[in-house]
């Protein structure tokens, strides 16, 4: 086979090729299989009913995996927003906290800081606390709450 040959074959085979934008099979990507697989069946030798059956029953995992990873997806935007509205009450009042930093010989020691919270944002995926001096940190490192002193 001449080079231009093999050329022309890789092209028409290329030109052939579709791009569908996700390597992910969805449940819509799975039914078209099975309805084309239903369709395009051998008359002779139809397919049995456990593989049809075993098919369905995949189908069907598959929806419910989806409707569950809706479900959970609501479900965390519903949490941090309920934890941003949480934490907002924290506006104004005076923290303490602890703090991570690495002293002369380069060991870790938790140091107990305070100041005041002045506002309360989502960052990166968490909700954190903004303090008076621009600092921030998670309410996980929070040890005491009071009022400032009036």
């Amino acid at each position: 086979m001449s080079k231009v040959s093999e050329n022309l074959m890789l092209s028409n085979y290329q030109a052939t090729t579709k791009k569908t934008g996700s390597n992910i099979l969805g449940k819509d990507d799975f039914l078209k299989i099975l309805i084309t697989q239903l369709q395009n069946q051998d008359p002779t030798s139809p397919m049995q009913d456990r593989e049809f059956i075993a098919q369905m029953a995949s189908f069907s995992s598959l929806e419910q995996m989806t409707n569950m990873n809706q479900t959970m997806q609501q479900f965390l935007t519903f949490q941090t927003e309920a934890s941003l509205l949480q934490q907002s009450q924290m506006i104004g009042k005076q923290v303490t906290y602890e703090s991570e930093t690495v002293d002369e010989e380069g060991e870790k020691v938790l140091e107990e800081k305070e100041g005041t919270v002045k506002a309360v944002l989502f960052e990166k995926g968490s909700v954190m606390l903004e303090m008076s001096d621009g600092s921030k940190i998670t309410s996980f490192q929070v040890i005491k709450i009071t009022d400032p002193a009036k």
